[in-house]
């Protein structure tokens, strides 16, 4: 694949990772036009590869503000870090533990049941939903609608509603997200724990720090699918499979860093809702290239 082209899918990505307009339907519609089957191995394998350039993007950026949730400061900032506190690492770790039960167990009923039975397609994998633009409008429209009622309606925000149990339902909606590309990660898990009660920064931190402890498996499960799928004879060998996506992987990071801080002066000036009119807008024209036959 021609590096203009991945250069052209990382500056989506980047652009539309840390923003809640799912950048996985983004840069599959773009491959779809470049003439590229975005379910293959080596495409969800570069996509991956491009979460992992805005994953190291979220943390350049978040990470100054995580450590003060892991050590918070005591008294006047002079005083520096007080000693570990454990209630957002607990969260993160109860979150991903939903996202990873429910989310394998996601997997195993599609590719069991799903594609076999309502697709026809016997030993598929997940990944053929991917290129399935009617379930990514669907995905679209579904989070867009989420991100309006999150946005729109006046929730309090109580820093105590931070708990296990809220961070545990943001975990079993990050996995429905796993699957289905258009029902944006970052757009759905923000507005599950607006919906809660949990104040927008925290909200936007505590995300994005579950995209960071979800990303490596993702990389180990896709990277595994790739060398499967290659034959390794007429290969000349591992970094002609990694090349493509490390070098996505830098575009990305730059475009990562600057749509993060887009993202924080939008959380922080109460647009949030508009996120949801743009995503019910590209589920509208993800539709009409669905209908066009795309």
């Amino acid at each position: 694949m021609e590096y203009l082209r991945i250069a052209i899918l990382a500056l989506i990505q980047g652009a539309a990772e840390l923003l809640p307009v799912s950048s996985s339907a983004h840069v599959i519609v773009a491959e779809k036009l470049m003439g590229k089957d975005p379910s293959s191995p080596e495409m969800t394998f570069l996509l991956i590869m491009l979460h992992t350039g805005t994953m190291f993007a979220v943390l350049a950026y978040f990470w100054p503000r995580w450590r003060q949730l892991l050590w918070p400061p005591v008294g006047d900032a002079a005083n520096g870090p007080g000693r570990f506190s454990w209630r957002f690492m607990r969260n993160v770790m109860a979150a991903s533990a939903c996202t990873g039960l429910l989310g394998l167990g996601l997997v195993l009923f599609i590719e069991n049941i799903v594609l076999p039975r309502w697709f026809g397609q016997e030993k598929s994998e997940v990944e053929h939903l991917f290129k399935n633009l009617g379930i990514m409008a669907a995905g679209l429209a579904t989070v867009g609608v989420f991100i309006l009622v999150a946005g729109s309606l006046k929730w309090r925000e109580d820093p105590a509603a931070f708990n296990v149990r809220s961070s545990a339902v943001i975990g079993i909606v990050q996995a429905l997200c796993l699957p289905v590309r258009g029902f944006s990660r970052s757009g759905a898990t923000i507005s599950t724990g607006l919906c809660a009660g949990v104040p927008r920064q925290l909200a936007e931190e505590f995300s994005f720090a579950l995209a960071v402890v979800i990303t490596p498996p993702l990389i180990v499960r896709e990277l595994l699918r790739l060398v499967k799928a290659k034959e390794w004879a007429d290969s000349a060998g591992l970094l002609d499979l990694l090349l493509p996506g490390i070098v996505g992987m830098a575009f990305s990071f730059v475009a990562g860093l600057a749509a993060l801080k887009f993202l924080s002066k939008v959380l922080e000036r109460g647009a949030w809702k508009y996120f949801g009119y743009y995503c019910l807008l590209a589920a509208a024209g993800v539709l009409a290239a669905y209908v066009a036959g795309l």
